[in-house]
């Protein structure tokens, strides 16, 4: 019999004032209209392409302008550079960035990545997070010098749900997502 060790991604300990399950402060935002508004994506979860679309369409409504950026290939290498080249002209193009989604350990290093790189830009940045990948994601940001950016917290398992339940997720969470940024309604 051998024994092995068994990670676990939420990093365990008490929950912080990061997610949305307490108040935190907002960016006080104000309103959308004039805005325009970044949500990164990448490659592998079509239930966070569900998510934006519902949000898109809600924003848009808000009078913000959507601009969707989805993150593809290796960020590794000379690929690195052509993404990171794509992130930092994704970056140029909007005032606020929402990123995700934080769904996997190297998903949830690059949401919060390219989170922090707009929030080291000084704007407004949120990380949106899987409830099992909540701790990573608080770490991450702590460890790259934000330690107030805030989550938006979806459910998990939010990729194994079917589309109407998924739309149903984003639906409820937007009310919440405005409060992070500071939209008055």
């Amino acid at each position: 019999m051998s024994k092995g060790i068994v990670l676990d991604p939420t990093v365990g300990g008490a929950k912080s004032s990061l997610s949305n399950d307490r108040p935190h402060a907002s960016f006080g935002l104000g309103s959308l209209r004039g805005r325009v508004l970044g949500i990164r994506g990448d490659e592998l979860w079509r239930s966070w392409d569900w998510v934006v679309n519902e949000w898109r369409s809600a924003l848009e409504s808000e009078g913000a302008r959507v601009v969707f950026w989805r993150s593809a290939g290796n960020r590794a290498g000379k690929e690195a550079e052509r993404v990171d080249r794509e992130l930092q002209a994704f970056l140029d193009e909007v005032d606020v960035v929402v990123s995700g989604l934080a769904n996997c350990g190297s998903c949830t290093m690059w949401t919060v990545h390219d989170a922090l790189a707009g929030a080291d830009r000084g704007m407004p940045a949120v990380a949106v997070a899987t409830e099992q990948f909540r701790g990573l994601a608080q770490a991450l940001t702590a460890r790259g010098g934000h330690p107030d950016l805030p989550l938006q917290i979806l459910p998990y398992p939010l990729e194994t749900q079917d589309e109407p339940d998924v739309r149903v997720v984003a639906r409820s969470a937007y009310a919440d997502l405005l409060g992070t940024l500071g939209v008055a309604r």
